[in-house]
């Protein structure tokens, strides 16, 4: 799929207009939030070691999980292949038609998930996923199918159950594939869930559908995570001698890459986030390098300033500046988009979002330089990770294809650019070429069209046993 072309970031310089203070304070935030080439390769190399310790032992920071998703797809697969995406508040089924030569077409049904089913017995949730599935299939014509439909599942009950709120009984310890498939049984619902699906590999997998060099993919919004293909003979923890392939998709779950903090360079802005955040000393990459994440940094540095008084005059704090993640990173994009001489965009999401006026230009400009320097750092760290993966993989040395799925990726100004950039720095044989070594392109929907064809993965591996 096409990628539109994200807005372009307007970069401003180092603050020297400022006061004699407010100068020195962003030159040390300069050198905090700025890394260079050298240290890029430092942090890759530190990577490269904890993909091999993942591979190689259990419980490990980078956790290195194998898929079972086995061998790779060559785009001329044909064929119905259903997904099952659960969420917070809505069940989603998508019907993905595989035409062959790399197309296919989806069509998809929502459904509300209410109160009632989200707490009560795990069975009644099932039924209604069943009934769904069944009605679904009806209206597509294919309920008296001849041959089992292969489903893909995103659902990892004991994710959903601690942070969307799901609270079924009769459901700790179970299999949910296996409670949904009696529902499906029981009900006479032509479908197979030959797959649970994590939505990193279904990224991966459908990008490669259509770009069969595919060898990664990649979530870069809210969240991020990485799952490419390595060789089974690789994987030293791997204990199932028989398999159909030689190959299979690791979902990495580098989020949490470097949570001893070795190698990353993380400031004391990263550490309060960390200690007042969910999970303290846990996802530390994540918390660089994720949207869900990097307004709150800003956040952090700004009221620091504000405490220096530093940063806004003597102006009181207000409740919005004051309230942890009320600095969204969506503000970054629009302050670093901001190409006017006066910074309106900037002045107005301060005023009209955060209830802080009469700001002068330097300030505004000291506001755009920090996310500028935040949002920076994370794309070359996410860099890191994509040339970790490759070098790891032995990919360096041809064409291949990257998929990324994620709002900083596909919005985010110049975040793509930025991570070319720093991939340049850390691959400078083939600088000048970047963009045709590794080509990123945008693949959306890894827990739809990728669940589907992690199901289409799956139905040829049972097929070949």
């Amino acid at each position: 799929m096409s990628k539109l072309q994200a807005p372009r970031a307007n970069e401003i310089g180092p603050i020297t207009t400022g006061s004699a203070e407010q100068n020195a304070y962003m030159e040390d935030i300069e050198r905090l939030f700025t890394i260079d080439t050298d240290y890029l390769i430092k942090i890759k190399d530190h990577f490269l070691k904890e993909m091999d310790k993942g591979l190689n032992h259990d419980n490990q920071t980078l956790a290195m999980i194998p898929s079972y998703v086995e061998g790779r797809l060559t785009g001329h697969e044909k064929g119905h292949y259903l997904a099952l995406d659960l969420g917070g508040t809505n069940l989603r089924v998508v019907l993905v038609t595989l035409e062959g030569q790399g197309k296919f077409k989806t069509i998809s049904t929502k459904a509300r998930v209410s109160e009632d089913l989200k707490t009560g017995p795990m069975r009644n949730l099932c039924e209604y996923i069943a009934d769904c599935i069944d009605k679904f299939l009806t209206e597509q014509g294919l309920e008296n199918s001849e041959e089992h439909l292969p489903l893909g599942y995103t659902f990892s009950f004991p994710v959903l159950q601690s942070k969307v709120g799901f609270n079924c009984t009769g459901a700790i310890g179970k299999d949910p594939v296996l409670l949904l498939q009696d529902a499906l049984l029981r009900k006479h619902v032509p479908v197979k869930i030959t797959a649970l699906v994590n939505d990193t590999v279904g990224t991966l997998l459908s990008n490669a559908y259509q770009k069969p060099d595919t060898v990664a993919g990649l979530i870069l919004g809210t969240g991020s995570n990485g799952a490419y293909v390595e060789k089974i003979a690789r994987i030293g923890k791997w204990k199932h001698p028989t398999t159909t392939s030689d190959e299979m998709v690791i979902n990495m779950e580098f989020g949490a890459f470097d949570n001893e903090k070795v190698i990353l360079p993380v400031t004391r802005f990263d550490n309060k986030l960390d200690r007042k955040s969910i999970n303290p000393h846990y996802q530390t990459f994540e918390k660089l390098v994720s949207g869900m994440y990097l307004g709150e940094v800003v956040r952090n540095v700004i009221t620091d300033m504000m405490d220096r008084n530093l940063l806004f005059g003597h102006q009181q704090y207000t409740e919005r500046i004051s309230s942890h993640y009320r600095f969204e990173t969506s503000y970054m994009s629009s302050i670093e988009e901001d190409a006017s001489s006066d910074l309106a965009a900037v002045r107005d999401i301060l005023d009209t979002d955060l209830n802080l006026v009469n700001v002068d230009l330097v300030e505004l400009k000291i506001v755009k330089r920090i996310c500028q320097l935040v949002g920076t750092r994370a794309a070359r760290l996410a860099a890191v990770a994509i040339v970790g993966i490759l070098s790891h993989a032995d990919h360096l040395h041809s064409a291949v294809d990257v998929g990324i799925d994620g709002s900083l990726f596909e919005f985010y100004p110049s975040f793509e650019a930025r991570i070319y950039e720093a991939m340049a720095e850390l691959m400078p044989n083939c600088a000048h070429g970047i963009r045709d070594t590794i080509r990123l392109g945008l693949a959306r929907d890894g827990s739809g069209v990728g669940a589907a064809l992690t199901a289409c993965v799956a139905d040829k591996m049972l097929r070949s046993k």
